[in-house]
């Protein structure tokens, strides 16, 4: 498995530099911001990363001011109470994508949050007591606690909320299998388990994040 400085400077050679490198490697938030953030912006982030998992990213943007507006701003009191006449409803709402699996997703995610809320005193409590060491375990918590909440669905949902986080794009993927860290995509909780100690490894060696390691990685192959 290369260092970490050797993929750097392969992600270097190819973005013009270190430089112009970091400038596409968003900055993690610290732990007391992401306890800060309501419960009802987890919600929205959960759903938008559930109503683009599969779709044009783009058009869910371009509703989502609809989607807060049909949603009710997105409080989790309000969207786990929903009955089925209310997602009914919804489905005839031109707001928003009319879809009734995910809309189900969104009510079962509310109550989610609810739950989070009531055992940590809020969800961003919950969130950010995860570490960068335990990301991996939270992915799992989120796939069995959560509605359509695995896979990169996850992944991209927490990188948007600012944690520490990989994101297991396609050329993230393909340097792991070079490394030797997998033979092919993950599929197990034992590949995530190796993802996670190649992840620690690179980052005990650089000083760096989760994010910044996962991006260097991803820029760092043709």
């Amino acid at each position: 498995m290369r260092t970490f400085d050797e993929l750097l400077e392969r992600a270097a050679r190819r973005k013009g530099g270190v430089s112009a490198l970091e400038a596409h490697i968003p900055k993690p938030k610290s732990a007391r911001a992401i306890a800060a953030i309501a419960d009802d912006r987890w919600l929205a982030a959960m759903t938008q990363g559930v109503f683009q998992a599969g779709f044009v990213w783009r058009v869910v943007e371009h509703k989502w001011p609809g989607f807060e507006a049909a949603l009710h701003g997105f409080d989790a009191h309000a969207l786990a109470y929903l009955s089925d006449e209310d997602i009914e409803k919804l489905l005839a709402d031109t707001r928003i994508i009319r879809h009734h699996a995910k809309l189900l997703a969104t009510r079962d995610n509310a109550q989610l949050v609810l739950d989070l809320a009531q055992q940590h005193g809020g969800a961003g409590a919950f969130f950010a007591s995860f570490g960068p060491r335990r990301y991996a375990e939270l992915l799992e918590v989120l796939k069995k606690r959560g509605a359509r909440l695995g896979g990169m669905t996850a992944q991209y949902f927490l990188r948007r909320m600012g944690l520490e986080s990989w994101v297991l794009s396609i050329d993230v993927v393909r340097v792991l299998v070079d490394e030797g860290v997998l033979h092919r995509a993950p599929s197990s909780k034992r590949d995530m388990q190796a993802v996670q100690a190649a992840f620690d490894h690179w980052c005990e060696q650089s000083g760096k994040s989760l994010t910044y390691v996962s991006r260097v990685l991803a820029m760092s192959i043709d």
